[in-house]
């Protein structure tokens, strides 16, 4: 009798994410482009064939970490090479996109540096690589969709996301703000046809996925084309994922004010899956520093847009984004920021110091701030968010909220899930069958950061 020959071990890859939840979406299609290869996702670098960071480039010193880490992987690929073992060493993101050469030259051990709109050639290069060919840097925004060229999400990696699970349906930015790096990383605008996101959304249900986030830079800028060829809306993406079976909450982030439409607003008077919370980011409540951020709004027309918003859905919860420090901040426009704080209320909002991103127009400015003075003004803003935050929270002690739970908690018996406001909510004595299950859960206290709650006495029932 012939014995039968041993399986190959399957090769390993291991994505780390830094950034943005695009990023984690497209963290999670390199592992999908890579599957059909041969290649099973790796818990740690240890274990891996290959090795990619894909990287963020909004933060300061996001390239400094970058680097430090590939410092870490040169020693593993070294270690590795000592017993015999190769180690592919790969960067992707808008760090690669940013850097390009540059970053070939600084960390001569990295193989493959690939911009975002690049990454689904991977099985391309990584061939390339291993007939011995040169490194590879491909940082130049191609004619083609990567899209098309992306295969449907592998089920059993679907399944480990869990209950939730991101979906980018619109790439790049038009508008230059002049802090910002995403035109020059992310290029320009690009919006996914309807059904092409409709698709992708029917496999993330058919795999167990209850919450769906819509991803883009601008992703209330979508205008992906209908079976028609016509240009869509986001409302009306809204609407028709919204009739997907299994499908129960819609998220869409990050949005622009100028393109909050009335198609936009009444779905969300009019969707129930389309959760009671929206991320619209403001910068500043002053004009005058809004006019130097090339926002195109004014705080009138943000204030308009909010009014109209809760107008149409009284229980929404709103987050924005601040920066504080900008070139040529006076006080008085730092207290208008604190103004429009004060007159929206936020239930969660994110805060930042300007720091200058190279190739942006507002890095030249010569009115730079001193890091002292936006250290100030940052933790006199973060306390009033802050506040603000608490006073959200801890008014939702005593109600019910359906919560979808999504993740462990500490110990056996705690899970942790999402309110429809997007709070955290912390669970004692949860059976764990309820893992990925939408469940009402009595609002015990709010913290700054979460809620705790209790599960109501039907919900005790045996799996």
């Amino acid at each position: 009798m012939t014995e039968p020959k041993p399986r190959a071990p399957r090769k390993k890859i291991f994505v780390k994410t830094y950034g943005c939840q695009m990023n984690v979406y497209d963290s999670a299609r390199m592992v999908d482009v890579m599957a059909p290869e041969g290649y099973a996702e790796a818990a740690t670098p240890e274990e891996a064939d290959i090795v990619l960071l894909n990287t963020c480039h909004i933060r300061e010193k996001a390239a400094e970490k970058v680097y430090s880490e590939l410092g870490r992987l040169r020693a593993l690929k070294n270690e590795k090479a000592g017993r015999g073992e190769s180690l592919l060493i790969g960067v992707a993101g808008c760090v690669a996109q940013a850097e390009g050469e540059e970053m070939r030259r600084r960390a001569p051990m990295v193989d493959l540096i690939v911009g975002p709109q690049t990454y689904h050639r991977l099985p391309e290069y990584v061939a390339r690589l291993a007939n011995g060919g040169p490194a590879i840097v491909e940082t130049e925004f191609p004619a083609d969709d990567k899209f098309d060229s992306l295969p449907a999400p592998e089920r059993r990696k679907t399944l480990a996301r869990g209950a939730t699970a991101f979906l980018t349906i619109q790439e790049g930015c038009d508008k230059f703000c002049t802090f910002c790096v995403v035109p020059y990383t992310r290029g320009s605008e690009f919006s996914r046809p309807l059904a092409r996101i409709v698709d992708e959304a029917h496999a993330l249900a058919d795999a167990g996925v209850r919450e769906i986030t819509l991803l883009g830079q601008n992703v209330n800028a979508w205008h992906g084309e209908d079976a028609q060829g016509r240009p869509a809306t986001l409302g009306r993406l809204i609407r028709a994922l919204a009739e997907i079976d299994g499908l129960a909450r819609l998220r869409y982030t990050t949005s622009h004010p100028r393109d909050m439409d009335d198609e936009l607003i009444s779905a969300h008077a009019e969707v129930p899956a389309l959760m009671p919370y929206l991320h619209l980011p403001v910068q500043s409540g002053s004009d005058r520093i809004l006019a130097a951020m090339n926002r195109r709004h004014d705080t009138e027309t943000y204030l308009r847009i909010i009014e109209r918003i809760r107008a149409a859905r009284p229980d929404i919860a709103l987050s924005s984004d601040f920066i504080v420090g900008f070139p040529g901040e006076t006080e008085a426009d730092f207290e208008a920021t604190l103004a429009l704080i004060r007159a929206v209320g936020f239930a969660q909002a994110y805060s930042f110091k300007y720091s200058p991103r190279p190739g942006t127009p507002a890095a030249n400015e010569e009115d730079q701030l001193p890091d002292a003075v936006k250290d100030e003004r940052l933790q006199a803003l973060q306390a009033l968010l802050g506040e603000q935050q608490l006073a959200f929270n801890a008014s939702c002690a005593g109600r019910t909220m359906p919560v979808l739970f999504d993740r462990r908690g500490r110990g056996e018996t705690q899970l942790v899930g999402r309110s429809p406001y997007l709070q955290s909510v912390h669970v004692e004595d949860a059976p764990p069958h309820l893992f990925g299950k939408l469940v009402d859960v009595e609002i015990e206290d709010g913290h700054r950061n979460s809620l705790r709650g209790r599960l109501r006495e039907n919900e005790f029932v045996p799996a």
